[in-house]
């Protein structure tokens, strides 16, 4: 239980910072990308901040394993986080680090409001929104036969993938492309499935709530009609009575008698 309590209170206090090294990594994987005429020290510096948020983003993953009371648990349930940890040689796979991240932000959540579970949900959808614009174009812009060239293609590319429309006037031609498709598109169907259920809910809970007010609203006015009810039969039962009589009282005292 102490070893819990330590756990929990390590990942309360790490979220924020993690939350604000995933955007420094998110600024730095996206610079070059978007930038295509950075010259090479600022590539370089960019690819020395993402081993640095990497490296923080692992020795975190190494004291939540420490601080865990099962570590078997622990590794089987947080397998994306230890993929994301342990693969970030691919350069596309470093954007598990983020995903996880928000998925981690979201199972803590999982008891919070509707409407903050939905800001999550929302902020997830568009966190995969620009980072599978930036995948795609980081590997589709070089390719020969490739027809996503710049950042606006991309991001139509990726919107009209995670909504699952697919105009196919912009569509990967290489393995990686079409390997990030495959990720957008699940991805894309989790999560927008989870706004569509989350909205659901609330509205359900809130017909839930309508339907116990009314209830009670009926109860209340049943209750009064019956006391009226009874009350309408008192009077009724006194109106009905015999008229003109007088209720029993003490006898009269006999006449006094004259001694004459």
């Amino acid at each position: 239980m102490q070893e819990q309590s330590a756990q929990g209170r390590w990942e309360l206090w790490t979220q924020r910072p993690l939350l604000a090294l995933a955007v420094v990594f998110a600024v730095a994987y996206a610079v070059p990308i978007v930038d295509t005429s950075a010259d090479h020290r600022l590539t370089t510096a960019c690819t020395a901040i993402e081993w640095v948020v990497w490296a923080a983003f692992a020795a975190d993953y190494v004291v939540r394993l420490a601080l865990a009371p099962d570590r078997r648990r622990f590794v089987r349930t947080h397998w994306l986080d230890l993929c994301a940890v342990v693969l970030p040689m691919l350069q596309q796979l470093k954007l598990l680090r983020l995903v996880s991240t928000l998925l981690l932000v979201g199972r803590r959540a999982r008891m919070a409001s509707q409407i903050r579970m939905t800001t999550y949900v929302v902020g997830a959808v568009v966190g995969l929104l620009m980072f599978g614009s930036l995948a795609v174009l980081s590997v589709e812009r070089e390719s020969p036969d490739g027809n996503i060239r710049t950042l606006g293609d991309a991001l139509w590319w990726s919107f009209t993938t995670m909504t699952t429309v697919g105009y196919g006037d912009h569509a990967p031609t290489t393995g990686l492309g079409r390997i990030i498709a495959v990720g957008l598109m699940l991805s894309g169907i989790a999560l927008l499935g989870v706004v569509t259920a989350n909205i659901a809910a609330w509205f359900i809970a809130r017909f839930d709530k309508d339907d116990v007010e009314e209830r009670a609203r009926t109860e209340a006015i049943l209750a009064l009609t019956d006391e009226v009810r009874a009350l309408r039969a008192e009077v009724a039962a006194l109106r009905d009575g015999p008229r003109g009589t007088l209720p029993p009282g003490p006898a009269p005292m006999p006449a006094p008698h004259s001694s004459r």
